[in-house]
């Protein structure tokens, strides 16, 4: 198989390559795998002028994509999501150049389109037959529409507690669900124990290559609704990180392609007061974050004990000059609340909780109301009843 500009697969401890037609989950070191494409190449036909003329979803940026560059994607039409800018919430906090990238518009309505999307169109070009992912909630249901699209089995490994609009998304789907005792990361035990024996691959948070390009996405389209000048401030909300360690990537291959200058956003990590190991772990200058214990939070997409991606994410958050810090359930619903009563977007709690960050970092003028700031809405309230109630 040619797989075009998509040159090698590298790990991100190593440095070790694999081929870039195998059909690969954690490097042998068990670290994250990194597509690598050749960028020069790329950067003759994958300008910033070609962009008008390309489709508008996330494979618009197909050079740097897990297909070949002209072969058409299974696609719901992920991506190309608005850059919003608020005036009331503008008003409210006093930042004039506030902006809202609105994810919940999303097939299936989540960031998590993206990264499925993307997993399963790269996988089934190698091979793939079947999926499994342990899941919070979105990415299951993200999983088992791209599986009903592309007409294979999908499994899906959730929580007991999570919230019904999950379970019921990934039935309508046809998707096997198995309902677990336990957190994501038992689901993720799970998973791991079962799709070798039964041939499933296994898609959970960068434990495959692939979920982290669709993801990058979101890099790549900032730059362009901004008019390629990155904004001062990202503020993101993190379970598995793999948005944010998307974005960083992007912005390296965007320099290399000539679209930007090296000035970095300072990438702000959110997380639960109940669940934040990224948040200990950056604030004991760790490397890497030992796994939280009795993980607890309203925001089932950001109770995530262990993130195999740890080390990537406070990289990139130490070395944009960011920080990361928690917000307690209570902050996030009321922020959620006024999220929506001032933008008309009705926000996940992960949505909600950029706004309660964006409050601390004002009111301890670590983020100036000058700054250009993007506030990261990762998802839809309406999945998140329960937790509204």
């Amino acid at each position: 198989m040619t797989e075009n500009l998509l040159t090698h697969f590298e790990c991100t401890r190593t440095g070790q390559e694999y081929p870039a037609d195998a059909l690969l989950t954690l490097s042998e070191v068990g670290a994250p795998l990194f597509a690598r494409y050749d960028l020069e190449q790329a950067a003759r036909t994958l300008t910033r002028a070609s962009l008008a003329a390309r489709r508008n979803d996330m494979w618009r940026y197909g050079e740097v994509m897990p297909l070949e560059f002209g072969t058409e994607p299974l696609s719901l039409g992920e991506g190309m999501t608005p850059l919003l800018a608020p005036d009331r919430l503008r008003e409210d906090t006093g930042c004039p150049w506030l902006f809202i990238k609105d994810e919940s518009v999303n097939p299936t309505g989540s960031f998590k389109a993206r990264g499925l999307s993307a997993a399963v169109n790269g996988a089934l070009a190698r091979g793939a037959q079947a999926f499994a992912v342990p899941t919070a909630g979105n990415a299951g249901g993200a999983l088992a529409a791209y599986a009903a699209l592309a007409g294979v089995p999908a499994h899906v490994f959730m929580p007991a507690d999570t919230p019904e609009a999950f379970i019921l998304e990934c039935h309508a789907f046809g998707a096997t669900v198995t309902m677990v005792d336990g957190l994501i990361d038992e689901c993720g035990r799970q998973v791991a124990a079962r799709a070798t024996e039964n041939g499933w691959h296994n898609v959970a948070t960068l434990k495959e290559p692939f979920r982290v390009e669709g993801k990058k996405t979101l890099g790549y389209e900032l730059a362009e609704q901004m008019g390629f000048e990155l904004p001062d401030v990202i503020i993101y909300p993190t379970g598995g990180g793999t948005g944010l360690i998307g974005m960083w990537k992007a912005f390296d291959e965007m320099e290399r392609l000539g679209w930007i200058g090296p000035r970095r956003p300072r990438m702000i990590s959110v997380q639960a007061a109940g669940c934040a190991p990224i948040v200990r772990a950056f604030e004991q200058g760790m490397d890497k974050a030992t796994p939280w214990v009795d993980a607890h939070t309203v925001a089932s997409g950001l109770r995530v004990p262990a993130a195999v991606g740890d080390f990537l994410m406070l990289e990139a958050i130490r070395t944009s000059g960011g920080e990361a810090l928690a917000v307690s359930d209570s902050e996030m619903m009321d922020s959620s609340r006024r999220f929506a009563r001032l933008t008309g977007v009705f926000p996940a709690p992960e949505g909600g909780a950029t706004l309660a960050a964006l409050d601390h970092l004002l009111a301890t003028q670590r983020v100036d109301t000058d700054e250009r700031i993007v506030l990261f809405n990762t998802g839809s309230g309406y999945k998140y009843l329960e937790a509204y109630r």
